[in-house]
């Protein structure tokens, strides 16, 4: 018993002075108590200024509101829309030749880039590609703005050969789908041979199948939105009867984008599996 009383009150003995602790003064005697506990231990270093600020907890980081979408990535860039920034430069060189150009030139290169029914059974293939080569109204349609934003959108989200192929598919079948039955309408003689040679060129109907495979991709208020619009601005031109094989060839595309939402839909989850920053990226453009 007084070997262990003893053992105790060396414990306690003051480090400084070796003096045992007065009685009656409990934070001396806490204060003994803690210092052998960390004899031995060098003292942590201050916090330094230049370290730079502390990491955000979990807890906090989800508390901060997220970033609005940066508005650069709704145009097209080199590396991250290769497809789309290529093909408007492209067609800000057409669309300055036509502006510039002798106009006579330029009827030349439009008829020869036509897809009218007589190109397409001497040259499908050229002028289905070479009329995709011009905006019909230039720079300033709607259609090149169209363009520029739909494609971008697109592409982030599914890439660019994706994005390639919606565009070519709305373009060619929109373009087969009204100009085919013009073939058989004059062969009927329902429509003067002159029907053969009309004019038709542009990007409205690639433009317009991609509008109808983002919205498959969009949040359901966005996609209601679009579909609306766009959809209604179509019908009102239709309704006006100034163009009906065009205005057809315009919801046609938009419909052949719109039955892609399931294919759109596997290729964005492809793209975007393993990569948890594209999501959020895709979404906020």
């Amino acid at each position: 018993m007084d070997r262990t009383v003893a053992t105790a009150d060396a414990t306690l003995m003051d480090p400084e002075s070796g003096a045992p602790p007065l009685d009656g003064l409990p934070r001396q005697r806490t204060t003994s108590r803690a210092a052998p506990s960390s004899a031995g231990v060098a003292p942590a270093p201050a916090p330094s200024s230049s370290a730079g600020p502390a990491p955000v907890p979990p807890s906090v980081a989800r508390s901060v509101p997220r970033r609005l979408p940066r508005l650069w990535l709704l145009l097209p860039s080199p590396l991250g829309t290769p497809f789309t920034f290529a093909y408007a430069l492209v067609l800000v060189v057409t669309s300055l030749v036509a502006e510039y150009a002798d106009p006579s030139f330029v009827h030349v290169l439009h008829q020869a880039s036509s897809t009218d029914v007589a190109h397409l059974m001497r040259d499908p293939l050229l002028v289905l590609v070479a009329s995709a080569l011009w905006v019909a109204g230039g720079v300033t349609s709607p259609y090149a703005l169209g363009f520029l934003l739909v494609l971008t959108a697109l592409e982030r989200r599914t890439g660019g050969r994706r994005t390639a192929g919606v565009f070519l598919l709305g373009h060619v079948l929109a373009t087969l789908a009204t100009e085919v039955p013009v073939g058989f309408a004059v062969l009927a003689g329902h429509l003067p041979d002159s029907s053969l040679h009309r004019l038709d060129y542009g990007i409205s109907f690639g433009v317009a199948a991609c509008v109808g495979a983002l919205a498959g991709l969009l949040t359901p208020w966005l996609r209601c939105t679009i579909l609306v619009v766009f959809g209604g601005s179509l019908v009102a031109d239709l309704v006006e009867f100034a163009d009906p094989m065009t205005d057809w060839g315009h919801l046609m595309a938009l419909s052949i984008g719109i039955g892609m939402w399931p294919v759109v839909r596997r290729w964005q989850r492809a793209r975007t599996s393993g990569r948890p920053g594209a999501v959020a990226a895709a979404s906020g453009c």
